[in-house]
């Protein structure tokens, strides 16, 4: 495993699981589209030393006070709260970390392994929900890294997030306003040809 003292740049992939793609009751296959995407960066960061990946994987208690806002989905040890198996065969290679909410800032043990990281530069955040679970992380953790004066930059792939559709939840106005929002609260707005534009600057350097 690698070690996260060493870590310069973070891939935070965010509920890309069954109950969020293929089956349940949140279900939105429209949102495998950016499975190759995602998959692509994965690939370029997964086998780096000083790069690490984590998987958020949303895991209810069939108790959970979250049903009584959303129906209920993605229940632990169910198929529903595992990575679609595009993904998963990176999950091994990464860290996984479970939550039981709507922001993974409280999944047990993710806040702690990124306080260990002193030298993370940049954080990748993709995945799904937009407006919901990847607006619900990013935000916490720059307001997290100002908290304690890290100078990290916290970036989004506007065209690897998505959200669900549904007649009160318009999918492009709800990722609009995702966007605007992350974007105010100082994450960085970027889309897939910008990120591999910079990587090949860097590569050059």
């Amino acid at each position: 495993m690698k070690k996260l003292e060493e870590i310069k740049e973070l891939v935070v992939v965010v509920d890309m699981i069954n109950g969020f793609v293929y089956e349940g009751n949140m279900k939105d296959q429209y949102i495998e589209h950016i499975i190759p995407g995602i998959k692509e960066l994965i690939k370029r960061y997964i086998d780096r030393l000083d790069a690490e990946i984590f998987f958020i994987r949303d895991c209810h208690s069939k108790d959970s006070t979250e049903f009584a806002k959303f129906p209920v989905h993605c229940l632990e040890n169910t198929s529903e709260s595992e990575v679609v198996d595009e993904l998963k065969v990176f999950e091994n290679k990464g860290r996984t970390y479970k939550k039981n909410s709507t922001s993974a800032m409280f999944a047990k043990g993710l806040l702690e392994d990124i306080a260990k990281m002193n030298k993370l530069e940049k954080v990748y955040v993709v995945g799904c929900c937009s407006d919901i679970c990847v607006m619900n992380f990013a935000i916490p953790l720059v307001n997290y890294l100002d908290e304690h004066d890290k100078k990290v930059e916290v970036v989004t792939v506007s065209d690897l997030i998505e959200t669900y559709d549904a007649p009160y939840h318009p999918r492009d106005e709800y990722n609009a306003m995702a966007n605007k929002l992350m974007g105010q609260a100082g994450v960085k707005l970027v889309t897939s040809k910008e990120l591999n534009n910079e990587v090949k600057k860097s590569v050059r350097k």
